[in-house]
């Protein structure tokens, strides 16, 4: 089978939280789009979770939108609240709870595998898996800048599920981690809110000459940066370039990728492209591993721009769209969907 492009309507959260967009509108968006697959987090898209039960209705709305509009759910993005206690963390039993209680959500939403964040320790998650393997569900762990492939964390994690090896546990690769250039989006809202030009413009040559992060906080320093100059070069010790091929070897356990991204530029050839992720090179990775999951836009230039213009979420996402579906060998999608 072939890669599939959906949507995390996380890429949405703008018009979301401002009421501008319904669920119906987020999946009705994605799909007018030619872009299928539908994955949330929990949070955005149903009022409560998990503090509360979500309502029956609206479990049975969303599958008649899913139904409605011809999509399918991939994956319901869950967190484990282990810092719930002050001075203390969840204990461990309760953390394996928690996991049960989203795979039990992700399985009512009909969803295939649910995202799990970064932090929450591999025994949490081999606990949990019997149960997933019971609601045939995959867990996976989010791969995120700054960790990667060769972190020791994600290497316990991998060393994890070999040993108990269950099916049930995976990776979700976040293609933020294959950062190759400082994005224009962050260099203009760091200028905006006090960078000067010339510091500025180092951090930005420095991230491209791979220079380590901890002399570029050093130089910005002695270069008189102050406040958001040092927050600035701070970004590198959180970014880096790492290889998208690294993931040729945790391929098998791999099955759903978050497209990141900050903004979506157009291109000579009457395309768009991502100025500082890799695309290309990164489907053709994707490619050469036989993946065929989705690949999930997920827009977070927003927060880099709404001091000076209203994020339009829904054009960003769609011009991604256009990229992925040019990379993939597919039609143009739709030149705007409808509001």
């Amino acid at each position: 089978m072939p890669i599939k492009r959906g949507v995390s309507l996380y890429s949405f959260q703008n018009e979301t939280f401002q009421g501008k967009m319904t669920l119906e509108d987020c999946i009705r968006t994605c799909a007018e789009m030619g872009a299928n697959g539908i994955e949330v987090i929990g949070e955005q898209s149903f009022w409560g979770w998990p503090e509360q039960e979500v309502d029956p209705a609206e479990i049975d709305t969303w599958h008649q939108l899913i139904a409605k509009y011809d999509c399918v759910p991939v994956s319901h993005d869950f967190m484990v609240d282990y810092k719930r206690y002050k001075g203390r963390e969840m204990p461990f039993d309760e953390q394996v709870a928690s996991v049960r209680k989203d795979i039990e959500f992700g399985a009512r939403l009909g969803m295939k595998f649910l995202r799990a964040l970064v932090s929450i320790a591999p025994e949490v998650l081999v606990a949990a898996a019997p149960y997933a393997e019971e609601k045939g569900i995959k867990i996976l762990i989010e791969v995120h800048a700054p960790l990667h492939f060769d972190h020791p964390w994600i290497i316990r994690h991998a060393e994890a599920y070999e040993k108990c090896g269950s099916p049930a546990l995976g990776f979700l690769p976040d293609m933020g981690m294959f950062l190759h250039a400082f994005p224009p989006v962050w260099k203009e809202k760091f200028m905006r809110v006090g960078v000067p030009q010339n510091i500025a413009d180092y951090i930005e040559k420095a991230y491209a000459d791979r220079v380590l992060s901890e002399y570029v906080i050093l130089d910005v320093q002695q270069m008189g940066g102050v406040g958001p100059a040092i927050a600035m070069a701070e970004t590198l010790r959180h970014n880096a370039a790492f290889e998208p091929k690294r993931m040729l070897d945790y391929m098998p356990r791999i099955h759903n990728i978050h497209g990141k991204f900050y903004e979506m530029t157009p291109d000579a050839n009457g395309s768009f492209v991502e100025p500082s992720i890799p695309y290309d090179e990164i489907v053709g990775v994707l490619k050469q591993g036989g993946y065929d999951g989705y690949i999930c836009s997920e827009y977070e230039g927003n927060r880099w721009i709404e001091d000076v213009m209203e994020p339009d979420s829904v054009e960003q996402v769609r011009r991604q769209q256009v990229m992925l579906a040019s990379l993939l060998g597919e039609p143009a999608p739709l030149l705007r969907a409808a509001a």
